[in-house]
């Protein structure tokens, strides 16, 4: 089968990524064989392919949006069943995170794509209990999207807690940020969403937007919650600025530059606060996508032959790709 490894963590002019001719991986006991139907390009894979996330698995094949077919079955899978691979791939499931429902904090998890290989490839495997079941009415290259931009998504929007028909602030507005945005509109909130992108605003107001502004500017109303998508920390003091008192801002990226030095009355001051979002629950997931099965998102994407994937997490890095990038194997 034809895969994509990381063999040298660097930009990605520099070629971090390689193609391989190798078998198909073994499945463990209680994991699946999957043959990838299409795989999303996730910021975190550029982050693993530049190196600005530290190797955990060297050579690890990316790509944790998977959409497949089980080959060989295991657990309440069998073949031919559709299953979506996500970022989490596995838990300790004792540890006091994981007792208490947050198993995204467990000290031993491990993820798709950067512990384990996952789906720049013809297939891959995944533990079973860790595979999710997909909503029907979409095709396999906008399944893809949801798998972690949808998740972490909506993850990001439980961290902001934003209140019933609250105003919500968008910073960035890729592959993540066009499916909360939805998600928030869907529940009644007022969406202003800030990017550099004329093209990315365009999209914005196509999907019910109330505005689209530049990345730094300011809203045209005070929020009561923001995400920050963009992986850039000098868009941190911005967006706690356009808070309303008791405003929230999540940070939903699992890499961010450096934050600027914040000033504790414009920024903080009258119970303004900022979380991070740190991958995700199977029970986010499954919330999520229910969701999903129940309110039809539009997915913008563009889709890439599985051959050019280093060509997909280029134009990613250059901000050349509107919505979602997706390979087809």
């Amino acid at each position: 089968m034809l895969a994509w490894r990381v063999e040298r963590p660097g930009p990605m002019a520099s070629g971090p990524l390689v193609s391989r001719t190798e078998p198909e991986p073994e499945p463990a006991p209680g994991e699946l064989l999957v043959r990838v139907l299409a795989c999303g390009v996730c910021r975190t894979d550029l982050h693993v392919a530049e190196g600005d996330l530290p190797v955990h698995r060297p050579g690890v094949v990316p790509g944790h949006e998977v959409v497949g077919e089980v080959r060989t079955g295991a657990g309440e899978f069998r073949p031919g069943d559709r299953v979506g691979i996500a970022w989490l791939r596995g838990t300790c499931g004792e540890c006091r995170y994981c007792r208490r429902g947050a198993e995204n904090l467990c000290p031993r998890s491990v993820y798709t794509g950067w512990d384990a290989d996952g789906g720049y490839a013809e297939a891959t495997t995944v533990p079973a209990a860790y595979a999710l079941r997909l909503p029907s009415g979409y095709p396999v290259a906008e399944l893809a999207p949801l798998l972690c931009a949808g998740i972490i998504g909506y993850r990001a929007l439980l961290r902001a807690d934003l209140p019933p028909g609250g105003r919500l602030g968008v910073y960035g507005f890729g592959a993540s940020a066009h499916l909360a945005a939805q998600v928030a509109i869907a529940r009644g909130a007022t969406v202003h969403v800030f990017t550099r992108s004329p093209a990315a605003q365009r999209l914005a107001l196509d999907l019910g937007a109330a505005s689209a502004a530049g990345a730094a500017d300011p809203p045209p109303e005070p929020l009561d919650a923001a995400i920050l998508f963009a992986p850039v920390g000098t868009l941190v003091p911005a967006a706690l600025a356009a808070l309303d008192r008791g405003g929230t801002l999540a940070v939903a990226g699992i890499h961010l530059s450096d934050i600027p030095a914040l000033n504790y009355q414009r920024h903080l001051f009258q119970e303004r606060q900022i979380r991070s979002v740190t991958a995700n629950t199977r029970a986010d997931a499954q919330a999520f996508l229910d969701f999903a099965g129940t309110h039809r998102l539009t997915v913008a994407t563009r889709e890439y032959p599985l051959s050019t994937a280093d060509t997909a997490l280029t134009d990613l890095a250059a901000d050349r790709v509107n919505g979602a990038a997706v390979l087809i194997p």
